[in-house]
């Protein structure tokens, strides 16, 4: 298979996609001004092409901060496009069609992707899916988009789920989730007192949430929020760890940027170097395929944040691209196949 990547600083979608010819499907990534311009402007330029957009920032080796970036696969996949609506409130009203399109697209073992953006309400989103991922043997990556909007073939969507079904016709197709932080020691901490609805945390090991996250790390009150890009709190699951970011401070609690349940169990975080992981994720896609087509991936916004703060941004998105063509955008949550993270890179990986 083989995509074309495109970008405009200034946000004009014939720049971006001079070159691009008969794709398969269109990825666009608009800042948010020219969005609903943008998503006609596509549609005009390629109708009846399959597309799915969302509001953010692309990138291949470099970001585009307020233009937009198109992601055109052109040859060797097989596509349905799609839309899940009112995600906020019945995220699985529509599911009939997502499974009508994983079966128009004929989805072998371990061949097929659903690359998604999403408008809120993710975790419920990707509950909805974990049933078709078993089902159909798939692999997930998407990503919460900004301003609340997604578009699929031209439209504009609110409280929405837009995604595309992809089938590696030459292929396999593999999802990675990489980490750049790790557990500070093996204390579990139990959290209670929780709002799924507001994804409040009220307390840790029967103790207000705030304080005890100060306590741990030595941070103030007005401190907490920028102390989460240092030590995020992970939510253990088996042997994996999903990071779930604090969002901000509310009352003797704090409201992160995913659910946490009663009696979940969470760790505390602190980060690695941040290149040294890169290569771990290199070398582990290496030893998986002989030959990387090409790559689509997502990096949370905090990691954008702190790459960039720390002057590794574009060594980092270099080290990605190495394996081939690697392009993506930055999200403000990640999906790994049916898990909601934060602070983390995925990808979709074609043979």
């Amino acid at each position: 298979m083989k995509i074309f990547y495109g970008k405009s600083t200034s946000g004009n979608i014939a720049e971006a996609t001079r070159g691009l010819g008969n794709p398969k499907l269109i990825i666009m990534v608009s800042n948010g001004d020219s969005f609903e311009a943008n998503v006609a402007a596509i549609e005009k330029q390629f109708p009846g092409v399959p597309s799915i957009g969302c509001v953010g920032m692309g990138y291949d080796t470099t970001v585009v901060e307020n233009g937009v970036s198109i992601t055109g696969f052109v040859d060797g996949v097989t596509v349905q496009t799609g839309v899940l609506e009112k995600v906020s409130v019945s995220p699985a009203r529509h599911v009939a069609r997502l499974e009508k399109d994983i079966q128009a697209v004929k989805p072998g073992k371990e061949n097929t992707a659903i690359i998604d953006f999403c408008a809120g309400n993710d975790a419920a989103v990707l509950t909805t899916l974990s049933g078709l991922v078993t089902k159909y043997n798939l692999q997930v990556m998407g990503a919460t988009g900004d301003a609340g909007k997604v578009s699929v073939n031209g439209k504009v969507y609110e409280d929405g789920m837009a995604y595309a079904v992809v089938k590696n016709d030459g292929g396999r197709v593999k999802t990675y989730k990489e980490n750049i932080y790790e557990p500070i020691d093996k204390k579990q901490l139990i959290a209670s007192k929780t709002d799924k609805s507001k994804y409040y945390l009220g307390e840790l090991n029967g103790k207000p949430a705030k304080q005890f996250y100060m306590d741990l790390t030595g941070c103030s009150e007005s401190g907490i929020v920028d102390q989460t890009f240092k030590n995020p709190f992970g939510k253990m699951i088996g042997d994996d760890v999903c990071i779930a970011s604090i969002k901000a401070v509310s009352g003797s609690g704090l409201i992160l940027y995913r659910q946490i349940n009663d009696s979940d169990i969470l760790t505390l975080l602190e980060m690695r170097d941040p290149m040294e992981i890169a290569q771990h994720t290199v070398d582990r896609i290496r030893s998986d395929f002989n030959h990387v087509s090409a790559i689509f991936s997502v990096n949370c916004i905090f990691r954008y944040l702190v790459l960039k703060q720390r002057n590794e941004l574009n060594a980092y998105l270099d080290k990605i691209g190495t394996l081939g063509t690697s392009c993506g955008l930055v999200g403000y949550g990640e999906h790994y196949n049916t898990q909601f993270v934060n602070q983390t890179m995925t990808c979709v990986v074609f043979e």
